[in-house]
């Protein structure tokens, strides 16, 4: 690698360091966790946390963005919640002559790190007024098309989805995240941390420790990471794995899986795995690097049959028995078709 990248490499897993001891003010463990949204911002793309009221998850999120000199929204998603109450809206404003003109209202969409709190809790329509934003970092009112500001960042939270009073995100909208990350409850010493932090004492706040133009910059600087044609192929077999009936699916995907995961799939597993190797202090990405990337990249990709969905089968079972039996090396015959 030339020098200067070195550099910058070195001085952004410093920078992460920073702003892991600063979340770490708040936040009592969920080193995973916190990993995964830091993982999510560095590639460009954008995470949703899953788990039950009360784990943390808004106070995550809310702490990140203490942590950085970003502009920072919060969206509370409730069932009559309307779409212009996300993106904006055309409004009639008068000038100082009175003449009547439309004038485009900024909703909260337009910030640098966006929360969707209990995004599940708001009807499909509602829940759809971001496809185009996290897709295209862009939205359109009345047929004219506003730019966001980067870096963009949405992270949203939801409920289990079988709990009351919550709407399933649609297929469309769960590809456009990146990571889904799985928050559950604490350990036996974290909640004793957790109570010592927030019944004794002035709760501590975090410092910003980063700005937009470096987050923009370390975004790009993730991409230089290589990742070799063998390490690459091996990902892109682990989606296809998942796409049932398919030529390297597994049994397990044939028996209950109904549609497998897209290309943003493989494009998630890809630069999240750069990313784990530039905070390792490499430069290339490993095997390893792939598979501690395809639970979180993949499990809410996969859309289960009838018979998976009757059974409690979980994506995340699905998953561990495709990087079971996906073997690292590409098969011969299947190269030969190149």
């Amino acid at each position: 690698m030339p020098e200067n990248i070195v550099a910058k490499a070195e001085e952004c897993r410093a920078a992460i360091t920073r702003l892991r001891d600063e979340v770490g003010k708040v936040i009592v463990g969920h080193r995973e966790i916190v990993d995964g949204v830091i993982t999510c911002m560095f590639v460009g793309g954008h995470c949703l946390l899953e788990g039950v009221p009360g784990l943390g998850k808004t106070l995550l999120v809310r702490t990140l963005a203490q942590a950085l000199r970003l502009k920072f929204s919060r969206i509370q998603f409730t069932p009559d919640l309307m779409p212009a109450d996300v993106i904006g809206t055309n409004m009639v404003m008068e000038d100082q002559s009175g003449q009547r003109h439309f004038e485009f209202q900024h909703g909260p969409v337009f910030g640098n790190i966006v929360l969707a709190d209990e995004i599940n809790r708001a009807t499909p329509k509602t829940q759809s007024a971001l496809l185009e934003a996290m897709q295209e970092r862009s939205v359109t009112v009345g047929g004219v098309k506003h730019v966001l500001e980067a870096p963009f960042f949405v992270l949203a939270t939801q409920n289990p989805l079988e709990m009351e009073g919550t709407y399933p995100l649609p297929e469309a909208q769960l590809d456009r995240f990146t990571f889904k990350l799985l928050v559950r409850y604490s350990s036996l010493d974290e909640l004793i941390e957790i109570a010592d932090r927030t019944t004794a004492q002035a709760e501590p706040e975090p410092k910003p420790v980063l700005e937009g133009p470096q987050i923009v910059e370390w975004q790009n600087l993730v991409r230089q990471v290589i990742i070799a044609p063998h390490v690459k192929n091996y990902a892109a077999r682990l989606v296809l794995a998942t796409h049932p009936q398919g030529e390297y699916a597994v049994d397990i995907t044939n028996r209950y899986v109904r549609y497998g995961s897209s290309p943003r799939g493989l494009q998630a597993i890809i630069l999240s795995s750069k990313m784990r190797a530039l905070l390792a202090g490499r430069y290339n990405v490993s095997f390893e690097d792939v598979q501690e990337c395809v639970r979180p990249a993949l499990r809410h990709r996969l859309i289960l049959n009838f018979e998976g969905e009757a059974e409690g089968i979980a994506a995340d079972d699905i998953l561990k028995q495709v990087l079971d039996q996906v073997p690292q090396e590409a098969p011969q015959h299947k190269e030969a078709k190149k």
